[in-house]
């Protein structure tokens, strides 16, 4: 016997509204991208952080995002775009930046993306964030490109580094020392710094900041660094606000250590890439998608 139209019509109804109950519970059981929000320990003090929680189990891969001095710019526009991308993203303050307790300075910067990293690989934090704590990338704006390559030479389990403007402060303050003695070399670059605008920053001042690049010397500049940067995908961003020589510099330095997977990208911009905010996360995101 033939089916009639209407049986056919009501079975056809029936499959329809099964398949869509079955993509409700389906989509109900995938877990939906969050914010969290932390203090994370650091020597002592709790720096204030939050995690940009990607759409679905994971586990994810993780960005740290470095905000660079004193951190006006914190892009956050660009967590949103790498969190759509399937990636956690992680953005915390300083010790003594931004409200987060202690006192700033570049040392104690280098300490707290240690932590940060840390905290990162407890697994109890990996579970509850749903990252992958063996797929772990920095990407630093400004003085946090300083911040990144500082913290990726000193793990090797770092996957990446990606500097947005990159701030050499150590070959900066190198070159000063090159036309001055150390006390006028300090002065100078000190008043640069003050000049970047202190008040976010607790128990530091411009001074301060420029004695400690000053004890450091050459062993904290970019190409320092390189050899440790051997091995692993690096990408360097530059724009036209006058630290590009020195980047690039360092991703040549990097490429004569023996690592083939250097990339770079100019955007003709400001150092807040103002107008290229787009064509920054594109950068960004195209170069987080070869290490997926």
């Amino acid at each position: 016997m033939s089916m009639t139209k209407t049986m056919r019509r009501v079975l056809l109804a029936a499959c329809v509204a099964l398949g869509t109950a079955c993509m409700a519970v389906h989509a109900a059981d995938v877990p939906k991208a969050t914010m969290e929000s932390m203090q994370i320990p650091s020597h002592g003090k709790l720096m204030n952080g939050m995690v940009y929680v990607a759409a679905g189990a994971g586990p994810h891969p993780v960005v740290i995002l470095l905000h660079g001095f004193p951190g006006n710019e914190r892009n956050l526009d660009l967590a949103q775009d790498m969190r759509r991308a399937g990636w956690d993203v992680l953005y915390f303050n300083y010790r003594g930046a931004w409200g987060t307790p202690g006192d700033f300075s570049f040392g104690n910067g280098i300490e707290d993306v240690a932590s940060a990293i840390a905290y990162l690989r407890a697994p109890a934090n990996a579970a509850r964030l749903r990252l992958d704590p063996a797929r772990i990338v920095l990407v630093g704006h400004s003085m946090g490109g300083f911040m990144a390559v500082h913290g990726a030479a000193a793990d090797p389990a770092i996957k990446g580094v990606a500097m947005i403007s990159g701030a050499d402060l150590a070959d900066r303050f190198q070159q000063l020392r090159s036309t001055s003695d150390a006390a006028g070399a300090v002065k100078t670059m000190g008043a640069l710094l003050a000049k970047e605008g202190m008040a976010p920053l607790a128990g530091c001042t411009g001074d301060s900041l420029a004695r400690e690049l000053s004890q450091h010397g050459p062993a904290w500049t970019f190409t320092a660094k390189a050899g440790a940067m051997r091995g692993r995908p690096l990408l360097v961003v530059t724009s036209d606000d006058g630290l590009a020589p020195t980047d690039d510099a360092f991703a040549d330095a990097v490429r004569k250590a023996g690592d083939p997977h250097v990339a770079t990208v100019h955007l003709p911009t400001d150092h807040a890439y103002s107008d290229q905010r787009m064509e920054l996360s594109q950068a960004v995101l195209k170069w987080l998608a070869t290490l997926q």
